[in-house]
């Protein structure tokens, strides 16, 4: 820390210091003091980056005396800014969504500081994550990357691959009591916000991780990469929508999200057009539609994805919500009913048995 004065880089090692014990005790598995121990050693670590950088600019982050320029002085020290007045003095009148995390954390604090609430970790894990990378950022935007602190921390190697269960130990109804009312600060202060402060990473950091799969990556490829989400970035932008593209229809497949039987797809439009609509007449429409290849197709998955999808786990045909909304539409209009339904039915009915579903 070379051309700094002494008291600058004493700050600065102390805020690298209690940001790096602040990650180690939150990372470690068996800790259940986990964010309040945290968000204390974080506060501590914040207040340490902006003395410096005040000292720094030559502004001193001490409290002066009402009314005059000395400064006010506790057991012979000065008085110094703690880290509400630090935000106050540096961004003055903004108030960006980084200063909102902190504003979030220090009122959190005095709330979790002498209390164990384990039950909270997860429901903050996106605003400590945030206050981690804007401490990173911040720290390298007014000294320089080479105080920054990423190269020497790594990722946090997960146990399990399912979505961690929130903390279940024994409540006492005190515990039950300091959770109810931390839960409902946090719940007011995030419905304080602003759409685009909530939505925005400095405030609150989230992430997907999705495993790499395939033999083609190249055999020194890393790990874990980061996406960085930039709007002001649109190549960086079109490879998050990569990773959330193949996120979603993962889900759709696993779930079948959204996807109903053609049980309920008759049940359904009958309901909504008030005419009779019976299993032979969906048979009928999705014929007309060339919405799903007939039964014994070569290809059964030569469906109109908008309204079909082929279950090969069970050899039958689901369908969407789209295909209801159609049919609805297109046979609430009597000639169109009369023309796929009521014509066609005398021809067609007796060639549907036995066609699946």
């Amino acid at each position: 820390m070379k051309g700094l004065p002494y008291e600058v880089k004493a700050l600065l090692q102390k805020a690298r210091d209690s940001a790096i014990l602040a990650v180690e005790t939150y990372n470690r598995p068996t800790a259940t003091f986990r964010s309040g121990a945290y968000v204390v050693l974080m506060i501590i670590a914040w207040t340490s980056l902006f003395q410096a950088i005040f000292l720094r600019r030559n502004t001193k982050p001490y409290y002066r005396k009402p009314g005059s320029r000395r400064y006010q002085r506790i057991d012979g020290d000065f008085k110094r800014w703690e880290l509400a007045e630090c935000l106050r003095q540096f961004y003055q009148n903004d108030n960006p969504p980084v200063r909102k995390n902190l504003e979030f954390f220090i009122v959190l604090r005095n709330k979790i500081e002498h209390r164990s609430l384990p039950q909270l970790d997860t429901e903050i894990f996106g605003e400590c994550q945030a206050m981690l990378m804007n401490f990173e950022s911040i720290l390298s935007q007014e000294f320089g990357e080479r105080y920054a602190i990423r190269g020497g921390l790594t990722f946090v190697l997960q146990f399990a691959r399912s979505t961690p269960r929130p903390y279940e130990g024994p409540r006492t109804k005190p515990e039950q009591k300091s959770l109810k009312a931390v839960k409902a600060f946090v719940d007011q202060f995030r419905s304080s916000l602003s759409t685009e402060i909530q939505s925005d990473l400095s405030y609150s950091f989230k992430v997907f991780l999705v495993p790499k799969i395939g033999n083609h990556a190249a055999k020194d490829a890393v790990a874990v990469e980061w996406v960085k989400y930039d709007p002001s970035k649109p190549d960086e932008m079109k490879e998050y929508e990569k990773v959330v593209a193949m996120i979603k229809p993962k889900e759709v497949q696993v779930a079948n999200l959204d996807l109903i039987k053609p049980g309920k797809v008759v049940s359904d439009v009958a309901k909504a057009i008030g005419k009779p609509f019976k299993m032979h007449h969906h048979i009928l429409c999705y014929r007309h539609f060339n919405v799903r290849p007939p039964k014994g197709s070569a290809d059964p998955k030569a469906c109109d994805t908008r309204f079909c999808i082929y279950d090969a786990a069970h050899g039958d045909y689901l369908y969407t919500e789209e295909w209801v909304k159609h049919l609805v539409k297109s046979l609430s209009d009597q000639a169109t009913y009369d023309f796929l339904l009521t014509k066609k039915n005398t021809s067609s009915q007796s060639g549907s048995a036995g066609v699946a579903v």
